[in-house]
This record gives structure tokens, C-alpha cells and sequence, in this order.
């Protein structure tokens, strides 16, 4: 496979084109005369074919180099957008890391408010699935769903909540045929279909739920009838109170699972993450 050029010659080529002058893109690029016509020298080897025709005055490209400088523009266009969805992010923003449930249901609804209350702070958002063993990577704040976390990363108990089954406000549902009906869950959970039968002392005949990954799947699936889910207050409450679920039955348990804040060393030097940090405090309420 051939090599692709050096980049410098592309960015050279590409300078040169817009400018067609050699003079042009040397001041473009801080560079002598000497050493863009060099480039485009070597650029023109490399490709086998002259770019530009040398007029006395001035430049006129070739018919490869009109063939080549639109994707030449395209590439670097392609690398710019890339470059930015990797490194994009503000340095001084605040990194927050929290599941995709707890982000949709319960943060982004509140953002404009945190945004009114403290319009210098800048957040960048990341969801995770799974719960990271130590601090997540790159994050100043960290919110966790978790039984425990390790001591190590020093969490700082945010909430704890009581769980239920909800289901669209259409759906007709009683206890005595709950468990006919179509259930959801998530995996890897102590607060589950089984255990919040057990607390009300319910026969609970085993039956087959569906698993997902997240809470944001199976509310969507019961929001849209599908059956009934498992819930808690932090992310069902404001589906509630718009009336797109409903929690057909009035036991709750408590939750083993609780809602954890956990900071960044650096995160204690952040006047962004530490005023971030005490929002969500005051949001959540005591725990």
C-alpha cells in the first residue's frame, strides 16, 4: 500500500491552493517561500504528478491538484471534528459521571436550574453502565448507584430510597395477578421483583422477568404499557408527577442499593465541582 504523505505537506498543499501563492501560505503558516516550494516539491513526488502550474506571478493548479484539494479539505475537516470529540472538552469545565438512568430522570431535567444558580460553571456529562471499581476515569465528580463503594474512593452517602413497581396509567394490574403479567428489571440488583414480594410477605411464585441493563430501558418499555418495572423515587418520581407512570400498589422496601457522591482529588481544589457537589446535596435532600 502506498504511504500517505506527511500531514505538513497536506496542510502546506492545502494553504498553497487557497492562496495560490507560495508567498501566501508561507505567511499562513509561519513558514519561509523556500520551504512551502520545497514541500509541494516533495508533495509532488510523492504523488507522482505536478499540483500547480508556476506562473510568474502566481500559482494555477493542475488538473490532479483541483482532483485532489477537495479531499484533501474533506480530510481535514474529518480530523478536525474527530480531534474535537476527543478533546473537546473544556478544561475547566466540571467532569460529572453518573449512570444513564440517574442522567436522564432525575439530572438533566434540574440542569437549567443548577445553570441559573451558578452560570460560570461549565459540566461535561458522562454516563457509565457498569460501576467502576475505583474512582471513574477522568471524572471530578462521580455520582454512584451502589450497595457500597470501597472506602477508597471515600464515599459520601447521597440518598437512599424505597422501591416499588410502576406501570403506564392505563395499564390495570392487581396483586393477586401481578405476577402474571409482564415484568421488567434490572440486572445485578438486590431490590428485586423477589425481594420486594418477600418484605410484604407476598407469595411469590418465581416468575419470568426480562433483564436490562438499565432502568432507562425497562421504565421506557412500561411507560409505553408494556408491563411493569421496578422503580425508585430518584428516577420514577418525576415521571409520576408528569403522569407518564404510576405506582399501582402502595408497599414500598427499602432500597439495599443507595446514591453516593464521590470526589476527585482534585476536584477538592474545583470551586466549579465543589459548588456542583453541594447543589446535588441540596437536591437530593438528606439522605
Amino acid at each position: 500500500m502506498q504511504t500517505l504523505p506527511p500531514l505538513g505537506w497536506l496542510r502546506t498543499f492545502e494553504a498553497s491552493a487557497r492562496h495560490l501563492s507560495f508567498t501566501g501560505a508561507a505567511r499562513d503558516l509561519n513558514m519561509t517561500q523556500s520551504a512551502v516550494s520545497q514541500q509541494i516539491k516533495a508533495l509532488e513526488e510523492h504523488i507522482g504528478q505536478p499540483l500547480f502550474i508556476r506562473r510568474p506571478r502566481a500559482l494555477e493548479l493542475t488538473e490532479a491538484g483541483i482532483t485532489y484539494l477537495p479531499v484533501v479539505r474533506d480530510a481535514f475537516r474529518t480530523l478536525l471534528r474527530g480531534t474535537r470529540a476527543v478533546t473537546g472538552r473544556r478544561g475547566d469545565a466540571v467532569q460529572v459521571m453518573c449512570n444513564l438512568t440517574f442522567a436522564v430522570h432525575w439530572l438533566a431535567p434540574r440542569l437549567a436550574a443548577f445553570r441559573a444558580a451558578h452560570p460560570g460553571v461549565m459540566l461535561n456529562l458522562t454516563t457509565e453502565l457498569w460501576e467502576p471499581r475505583e474512582l471513574a476515569e477522568g471524572a471530578d465528580v462521580e455520582i454512584r448507584f451502589s450497595l457500597r463503594p470501597p472506602d477508597t474512593v471515600r464515599p459520601e452517602l447521597l440518598r437512599r430510597d424505597h422501591y416499588y413497581p410502576v406501570c403506564a396509567p392505563d395499564y390495570v394490574v392487581s396483586l393477586e395477578d401481578l405476577h402474571m403479567q409482564p415484568l421488567y428489571d434490572c440486572t445485578n440488583l438486590l431490590s428485586s421483583w423477589a425481594a420486594w414480594a418477600e418484605d410484604q410477605a407476598l407469595p411469590w411464585p418465581d416468575p419470568p422477568i426480562t433483564y436490562a441493563t438499565t432502568f432507562t430501558v425497562t421504565l421506557a418499555v412500561v411507560m409505553a404499557g408494556g408491563g411493569l418495572a421496578l422503580a425508585h423515587d430518584t428516577i420514577a418520581a418525576g415521571l409520576i408527577a408528569e403522569g407518564r407512570l404510576v405506582a399501582p400498589f402502595t408497599h414500598r422496601a427499602p432500597m439495599p442499593e443507595a446514591y453516593y457522591l464521590i470526589l476527585s482529588p482534585q476536584a477538592e481544589q474545583s470551586a466549579g465541582a465543589l459548588a456542583f457537589a453541594s447543589w446535588l446535596r441540596g437536591e437530593l435532600g438528606p439522605p
